[in-house]
């Protein structure tokens, strides 16, 4: 499954998750329970991955930690926050970076509707509309 596949399922079960259980819970409720129904789909789902950080021929493990890192190439980090903030898109870029990955979605659970808190994040991957058009 493409990468773009991949996010429309997080996307998808982020939708279903906030409809049912609303928001405001902690950001571990959410976690789970998207990391629950993405497996129930068939995908593979870790949760808490570490990534280290390779610093000046220093490798150390304390870098940070995926929430939740889907069929080993999406990143799905999760929140639950009053307003979206700025600095959570510069730290999923940085993630994606760091552990060489090419697309990553943040999910922030605390707003009233799930369609204001999903941020996508590209890290040299094609966005569709590209493919759609190199394949003309």
């Amino acid at each position: 499954m493409e990468p773009n596949e991949i996010s429309a399922q997080i996307v998808d079960a982020a939708f279903k998750i906030h409809t049912q259980l609303g928001p405001g819970l902690l950001e571990t409720v959410y976690e789970v329970s998207v990391a629950h129904e993405l497996t129930k789909r068939g995908l593979g789902v870790r949760r808490q991955v570490p990534v280290p950080i390779e610093f000046d021929g220093l490798k150390f493990d304390e870098g940070f930690r995926i929430d939740l890192l889907v069929e080993e190439s999406v990143v799905a980090e999760i929140k639950s926050l009053e307003r979206n903030h700025p600095v959570h898109a510069k730290q999923l870029r940085t993630h994606l970076v760091l552990a060489n990955l090419r697309l990553g979605l943040g999910l922030n659970f605390g707003l009233e509707r799930m369609k204001d808190g999903i941020t996508r994040i590209v890290n040299g991957l094609p966005e569709p509309s590209d493919i759609e058009t190199e394949s003309r």
